[in-house]
């Protein structure tokens, strides 16, 4: 259903060098790389995740209560995205843990890349009964 996402960046230089490390730990990569528009994907075809400065010159900014949600294979690789975002320069918007009841298996953390904007990276595994 999704394409693609697409965020605002005010440094394309550094937005494009936080998530091609941050996304090297799901194998995504660089499938669009032009100047002013960069998005990666884990295969070809499949949905993107998009920077680029706003289309009207103005100021990228932040979405109050826009976030944008990365699937993880299991809770480790949530913890290594959200490691990896925080070493990059991110912050913290929750560290990862089990949202809700244990036994839903929603698994989360949360963090702002270096524009503000808010993601998470979660698993959702919920126990089988």
């Amino acid at each position: 259903m999704i394409g693609y996402t697409t965020i605002g960046t005010n440094n394309m230089e550094k937005a494009a060098a936080f998530y091609d490390e941050l996304f090297s730990i799901i194998g995504a990569k660089r499938s669009w790389d032009w100047e002013s528009f960069k998005a990666w994907a884990v295969t070809p075809g499949a949905p993107m995740f998009a920077v680029t400065p706003p289309y009207n010159k103005e100021p990228a900014t932040v979405g109050n209560g826009v976030m944008i949600a990365l699937a993880a294979p299991d809770r480790e690789t949530v913890k290594k995205l959200y490691d990896k975002a925080i070493e990059l320069g991110g912050s913290s918007e929750g560290e990862p843990g089990y949202r809700g009841p244990e036994d839903m298996g929603f698994f989360a953390g949360y963090f702002r890349d270096l524009d503000g904007n808010k993601l998470n990276a979660f698993n959702y595994s919920p126990k089988k009964t």
